[in-house]
């Protein structure tokens, strides 16, 4: 079973080395999730409360097509947390790719980039399907003005993940580069600079890597884990 062990992570402050707690970065994550919930919940509401006004028939259609819009992405949010960040990925078992391409789909469904899938492999440990979500939100997020996210996965000689952002100035976020790079971000750890990390730390406690190249307009996120 995939265990968060941290000691192995070490972070230069400048003055003196700190160990994060795991716990910490399970609060961190969880900071993420609600955070990413924010946005539909809050439109649920203001939908909601349109049918709570006489005079708003005339709104009522639209408010209702919001309801159904939003109860849609919270469904996407959090069913590609489940496996990304949850529990849900953490006992032994496969997870075809069908189902990690429908995850990733419907979760970024309206992001700019476009997700272009080149996976030999049918199926994916749960590990690795794990890691592979991961990589793919941290290649969305580097592509905020659009263009392509190639996504690749094989199992030879263990799994073997790359993906890969290119679009107008596609980059990683400093904070999320510092991770990957085992630093501490400017002004600490948040929720979204802890994903970074927390994708790093479930490939070296599998006994893999996970390594970062950027270019111009360019992100490469490759990462091994034996089988």
């Amino acid at each position: 079973m995939f265990r968060l062990d941290l000691r192995r992570i070490a972070y230069n402050t400048g003055m003196s080395e700190a160990m994060p707690k795991a716990s910490d970065l399970a609060a961190l994550m969880c900071a993420r999730v609600c955070h990413d919930l924010v946005g539909p919940v809050s439109a649920t509401g203001t939908a909601l409360s349109i049918f709570d006004e006489p005079d708003s028939a005339d709104m009522r259609e639209d408010a209702l097509r919001l309801v159904r819009e939003s109860a849609e992405h919270m469904r996407a949010k959090l069913e590609f947390a489940r496996l990304a960040f949850g529990a849900g990925g953490s006992a032994p078992g496969e997870v075809e790719v069908a189902m990690i391409q429908r995850l990733a789909g419907d979760m970024f469904r309206s992001a700019k980039a476009q997700l272009e899938w080149r996976t030999e492999a049918t199926s994916l440990p749960k590990l690795g399907a794990r890691l592979l979500l991961n990589l793919i939100l941290l290649a969305v997020e580097s592509a905020p003005r659009g263009g392509e996210v190639r996504i690749e996965a094989t199992r030879s000689g263990g799994v073997r993940l790359r993906v890969v952002a290119i679009g107008p100035r596609a980059k990683l976020l400093p904070g999320a580069a510092a991770a990957l790079d085992g630093g501490i971000p400017e002004g600490g750890f948040d929720g979204r600079t802890a994903q970074p990390l927390y994708a790093k730390t479930i490939a070296e406690e599998a006994g893999g890597r996970l390594e970062a190249r950027t270019e111009e307009e360019r992100v490469e996120l490759t990462a091994l884990i034996p089988e």
